[in-house]
């Protein structure tokens, strides 16, 4: 069923407006419209830093890596145009539209080890905090459209914030509003500037900005630093409709002629086989490809969105079991069944959604992402390790010589989620490390285990700490014998840390 659908193609080149001056001539009196967007964007660029010298290490960086700024400009095409507009729309200063460069190297599927995703890097808190939702079949950070028109919104709201100080709010967008309000006031108590060039901030909050303005300059002028940026097309190149029946994209494919893969390219914030299940979603398509999609939806009115299978309920299924097999969700199964609960019994029928195609044909789901990660390969040694039972992220760390923030840039996981028996965890180690015998040197190592004393603070649940500690959930509870009970601000709790010594013998 075709819902209200929104289109960029008829959306005019972006252009400047017309001033009151007189009319020169006939040529003079038409608004310049670039053709290239990037020019667009850099011509009417107007944050500045104070001096050049800011920017020298960025600069010099990229001039040490010209092929880096290509690859990235390229990559942008399919999304430049579409956040542009909405930039500009809201009436930010048009190089926001350069800042997913920085971000994330303008990859929606970028995924950074503080659990960020999508072009805008929002963290999980921060995303639901802009109506971005993360579900089963689809992560609205990754979406270009919805991520973009959350990204602006928080900008708007953190220049109001920083009384329309853009650079501050800039910086604020990358370590967060307290921490440049703290640096501000620190500032006004020495009787100190208080603008972004001034303040003390991380080291990655202090190169966030500048690195900003230093993209802005190579664009502009990138014969002058040895740079190549890919042209793009100062005109809409893709057109949005909003789906209100849940579509295989293997059926959106064939109707619209176009790749799988390019499919979630255009639309990253899908996870799986099928559009979100239960809510509207708004496809982006090329233009010439939305108009042979739309046709097909005409033509086809009454043809079935997804491929359904009649399943007999076997002797120890599981509602969870049956919906894992096929790729799909438990609420979807007892929504179309028309189930209380999920009491099955053996020999019942149920109505399963299937994948039209094989689920290698869906080349950039979430799974199948996963299973390109476990089979890359790099210079460092690669293990494949299986989650056992009494694992945590500390513990396996500790293991393969690794950090817990590579554990979770590796495998895409969330800090507050415990870890799945079964799952396997990519590890990559450097060949120093991988040289060594870690099952020897685990087994000459000494654990000791250190006490540590924690209170619980406001938002703090076990599986948080948990995390934190790189324990679990039951061992905390076995630690405090804890009852079913909420953990209550200011609570103590002991929490036993395992240090191995490898060095001795």
């Amino acid at each position: 069923m075709l819902g209200a659908c929104s289109s960029q193609s008829d959306v005019k080149p972006l252009q400047v407006k017309k001033t009151n001056l007189p009319e020169l001539s006939s040529i003079n009196s038409q608004p310049v419209v670039e053709k290239d967007l990037w020019r667009y964007i850099v011509n009417r660029s107007t944050l500045t830093a104070e001096n050049d010298s800011q920017l020298y290490w960025h600069i010099d960086w990229f001039k040490k890596h010209p092929d880096y700024l290509t690859r990235i400009t390229k990559r942008a095409e399919p999304y430049l145009y579409l956040v542009t507009q909405e930039v500009e729309r809201a009436g930010l200063p048009l190089e926001i539209a350069l800042l997913p460069i920085v971000e994330s190297a303008y990859y929606p599927f970028s995924y950074s080890h503080g659990t960020a995703s999508g072009l805008w890097q929002f963290i999980p808190s921060t995303g639901k905090l802009y109506g971005l939702k993360d579900n089963w079949w689809y992560d609205g950070r990754r979406d270009v459209l919805a991520s973009t028109k959350a990204a602006v919104k928080y900008l708007k709201n953190l220049k109001k914030l920083f009384k329309g100080d853009w650079l501050l709010a800039i910086a604020a967008y990358n370590s967060g509003p307290g921490r440049v309000q703290r640096a501000i006031k620190a500032n006004r108590i020495q009787g100190k500037p208080t603008d972004f060039w001034h303040l003390k901030l991380p080291k990655e909050t202090k190169g966030y900005v500048p690195r900003l303005l230093a993209v802005t300059e190579l664009i502009r002028h990138p014969e002058k630093y040895g740079q190549t940026i890919t042209p793009v097309i100062n005109q809409p190149s893709i057109q949005s409709i909003k789906l209100t029946s849940q579509f295989d994209l293997a059926l959106i494919a064939q109707w619209s002629e176009l790749e799988i893969e390019e499919l979630y390219t255009l639309n990253p914030g899908l996870k799986r086989w099928a559009t979100p299940s239960n809510e509207s979603y708004t496809l982006l398509l090329p233009n010439n490809n939305m108009a042979l999609f739309k046709r097909a939806m005409q033509n086809n009115p009454n043809i079935d969105k997804l491929k359904w299978v009649r399943y007999q309920v076997k002797p120890g299924d599981s509602l969870s079991l049956i919906a894992r097999k096929h790729a799909t969700i438990i609420s979807q199964i007892t929504s179309v069944n028309h189930l209380d609960g999920h009491l099955i019994k053996a020999g019942d029928y149920l109505i399963v959604p299937i994948a039209q195609k094989h689920s290698d044909e869906y080349s950039l789901s979430e799974s199948q992402r996963e299973k390109s990660r476990l089979n890359s390969r790099k210079s460092d040694r690669k293990v494949i390790h299986t989650i056992v039972s009494g694992d945590s992220l500390w513990l396996i760390a500790r293991k393969y010589k690794v950090t817990i923030n590579s554990l979770i840039k590796w495998n895409h996981l969330k800090r507050s989620e415990p870890l799945k028996l079964g799952k396997k965890l990519l590890i990559w180690q450097s060949k120093s490390i991988a040289k060594k015998d870690l099952s020897l040197i685990t087994t000459l190592g000494i654990n000791i285990d250190r006490k540590v004393s924690y209170r619980v603070k406001n938002g703090d649940n076990l599986s948080v700490i948990a995390a934190k500690f790189g324990v679990t959930v039951l061992q905390i509870k076995r630690w405090n014998q804890l009852a079913n009970k909420p953990l209550q601000p200011g609570q103590k709790l002991t929490i036993m840390v395992n240090i191995m010594n490898t060095n001795m013998k």
